[in-house]
């Protein structure tokens, strides 16, 4: 789907105001080299830089190209050394010079815990969004990094083959009680939001999310096709990267704008005291399993 392009989807309105219904924080293709501006990369050697980012493996990292300047960005946080950030440059060899690191506070990582709270084995996390496919029936989406290996939860039971973490983090639960399946999201404020479109969003787009710990935030869209190194072998590509912060709490939750879902809260660093980046699943992913939002 193209940046900024809409799915619509109306359905029936069913309003329960105690549900589980928003949000927590757990968990290259071939470039074609193209005449670059002077003082810029070819879309070539930007390809070598990010590959080279991929390959230093560096847990606490996150990168996307970005065309407009010619550099592959770095997001680093905490934890990763000034040996590091040398090994990712090594790494990149002559294009070294084409990749820009910027530090974030504490430690990027998928974080478990809760929104309004959807509990499983003694684990903690938080309802995303609320969707039904074509019969008609009622599930909810979160992050896959809290339901991969746990099949059964408070309000429902996982999907087998739609849980995916590493490389995505999605996950969907089949509601047990469809009356409580709720189109919208919770403010905070004693208020909901109905979501009624699914979107892909663009750069500098303002967006909302909301969680348990940290309830409704703002911010805007800082970058696109994100990778994040949780460490572990645990990365998760093309995600959404935002300034609205996040703490642990909040995993699964939804990242929205107005009336259109955007995202799930995949993982971040920082908190809401001191600032931190947020990365998130694209909803238009678990939605392609044949879901919509209502």
């Amino acid at each position: 789907m193209p940046d900024g392009g809409f799915v619509n989807r109306r359905g029936i309105a069913t309003v329960i105001a105690s549900l589980a219904s928003v949000a927590a924080l757990v968990v290259p293709t071939a470039a074609v080299a193209a005449e670059a501006p002077v003082g810029k990369a070819t879309a070539a050697q930007l390809a070598v830089a990010n590959k080279a980012v991929l390959t230093a493996d560096v847990a606490g990292t996150a990168w996307y190209t970005d065309k407009a300047s010619g550099k592959v960005v770095v997001t680093a946080d905490s934890r990763v050394s000034a040996a590091s950030i040398a090994k990712i440059k090594k790494a990149a060899g002559s294009q070294a010079g084409n990749v820009v690191v910027n530090r974030t506070p504490g430690k990027i990582s998928p974080l478990i815990a809760g929104g309004e709270a959807i509990t499983s084995a003694g684990v903690r996390c938080s309802l995303g969004f609320n969707v039904v496919n074509g019969a008609g029936q009622h599930f909810a989406l979160t992050a896959g990094h809290c339901t991969v290996g746990r099949p059964y939860w408070s309000i429902g039971t996982t999907v087998p083959n739609q849980q995916v973490f590493p490389v995505n983090d999605h996950g969907v639960i089949q509601h047990a009680n469809p009356a409580a399946s709720d189109g919208r999201v919770y403010l905070y404020n004693g208020t909901y939001r109905d979501i009624i479109n699914s979107a892909y969003p663009a750069v500098g787009w303002r967006i909302e999310r909301s969680g348990s710990t940290t309830g409704y935030r703002t911010g805007t869209v800082t970058a696109l096709n994100v990778t994040v190194n949780y460490g572990g072998g645990q990365l998760v590509y093309n995600t959404i990267q935002t300034n609205a912060c996040a703490q642990p709490g909040d995993s699964g939750g939804p990242l929205f704008a107005g009336n259109t879902a955007l995202g799930l809260l995949s993982g971040g660093s920082g908190n809401c005291s001191v600032g931190g980046t947020t990365f998130y699943e694209p909803v238009i992913r678990p939605l392609s399993y044949g879901y919509s939002v209502f």
